[in-house]
């Protein structure tokens, strides 16, 4: 009998993981990083949904090889053992490697099979998980993709072919052909709008893609006073350290970060230090928004948001201000 999943991302709207599982979907492979530079600010709750439920749930990273293939796999590996995803009971690990024009993102033969053989191996070496899977479309699979050079007997091949039949792929066959991506518009309760419909392919089971071979495991608890941040447009990793009373060097180390000068609006940020202190400042005259802004390391925009201030050249001498 095949297993049936679904792959998420920011995207879907997951509204009840229960519903989805009395679905006979069994795994799930959600989307955490792309590149060096992106965080799904949605991977969270929907690993720690989709476990709460009894669902075996993994990660995958959209690469781009822009970055390097070091900065793709550090990015990777540092939200993946964060959110335990790499753990026993989880699904493995997946690399999606597709074209995406809006980031400018293009493969060709000889990039891209560098590029996974190196990723796998340093993703191992990184972590010492052996069991990845390769994601592609059926033309990437058949004109780009070579995986006799680097699928060894730990790699599954996972093809996206949309074509609403679960295991027709399409007359593309290989070895460790193991998922069959068979529609991007599935219908799933419990999962607002279209989704990914995935199914294994041939001998293989969700066994075989589980890490560890054993059935899904909790989320893993949180550190004392552990919580998440969420990054706002002009936030940098320095002010964000100073709020929480911690560094950015510990910021950075905790959540994976390859360059602490790139953060982005919506990524989320794991926190362990103290709730800040709420901080407030009384308007001087002569004081502007964006000066005061600047002497807190935060934005203008950011205090007018929190203070409810409509037009951000008005402010008063003696006005008390929210510093957020």
């Amino acid at each position: 009998m095949p297993d049936f999943g679904i792959d998420v991302s920011q995207w879907n709207n997951v509204t009840d993981w229960n519903a989805v599982s009395g679905n006979n979907i069994s795994y799930t492979s959600v989307k955490l990083t792309q590149g060096d530079y992106y965080f799904s600010p949605t991977c969270v709750a929907q690993v720690d949904g989709a476990r709460g439920a009894g669902i075996a749930a993994g990660g995958y990273h959209f690469g781009d090889p822009g970055p390097g293939v070091g900065a793709n796999v550090d990015t990777f590996a540092g939200m993946a053992t964060k959110l335990g995803v790499l753990g026993a009971g989880s699904f493995l690990p997946m690399l999606d490697i597709e074209d995406s024009p809006t980031d400018h993102i293009h493969w060709d033969a000889g990039t891209a099979n560098g590029f996974v053989a190196d990723w796998i191996r340093l993703l191992r070496e990184a972590t010492g998980v052996q069991r990845v899977a390769v994601y592609a479309s059926l033309s990437t699979w058949r004109n780009t993709l070579r995986p006799d050079e680097w699928a060894d007997g730990d790699v599954a091949v996972w093809l996206a072919l949309f074509n609403g039949a679960p295991g027709d792929t399409g007359g593309y066959s290989h070895p460790r052909l193991a998922l069959h991506q068979h529609s991007d518009e599935g219908v799933v309760p419990g999962v607002a709008g279209p989704v990914d419909r995935d199914v294994t392919v041939g001998a293989f089971t969700l066994a075989d893609l589980t890490l560890g071979g054993s059935g899904p495991v909790p989320p893993p608890p949180p550190p004392p006073s552990g919580r998440t941040y969420t990054v706002q447009a002009g936030d940098t990793l320095s002010g964000i350290a100073a709020r929480f009373g911690t560094t950015w060097q510990h910021l950075q180390q905790i959540n994976g970060i390859a360059d602490p000068n790139r953060i982005f609006p919506g990524q989320v940020l794991l926190i362990d230090g103290p709730e800040p202190a709420r901080r407030t400042y009384t308007v001087q005259p002569g004081d502007t928004l964006s000066g005061i802004a600047a002497r807190f390391g935060t934005t203008y925009q950011a205090i007018a948001a929190a203070n409810g201030i409509a037009n951000p050249n008005v402010i008063f001498p003696g006005q008390v201000l929210i510093i957020p």
